[in-house]
């Protein structure tokens, strides 16, 4: 379901118009636009509550958080990256998968 800055202000605690679209500006939200007016869906509204932690509750100044998502979003494609790799394993023969564990548990 995708809300527009209203909703968005209105559910996010420490939030504001004026912060949200400085955010989106920067790049640090990639909300939908819909009819020339921004549309944000879960995983936005997760990530402006995480960059109003980073910045209110943690202090994390301004030029640290691109370096945080950054290496938010590498931790998070890795992760799914790895969820295709383990689906893959599991609709190999299981001999094929016991092969794949062995060399797993014998690499450093």
């Amino acid at each position: 379901m995708l809300v527009g800055e209203r909703e968005v202000v209105a559910v996010v605690r420490g939030l504001t118009v004026r912060r949200l679209r400085s955010w989106v500006r920067r790049g640090w939200i990639r909300p939908a636009a819909v009819d020339r007016e921004y549309r944000f869906d879960e995983l936005d509204l997760a990530r402006l509550r995480l960059l109003c932690e980073l910045r209110e509750e943690m202090g994390v100044g301004e030029e640290a958080v691109p370096v945080i998502l950054s290496l938010l979003d590498q931790v998070y494609g890795l992760r799914a990256e790895l969820r295709r790799l383990a689906e893959a394993i599991r609709a190999e023969p299981a001999d094929v998968r016991e092969r794949i564990l062995a060399r797993l548990r014998e690499a450093p």
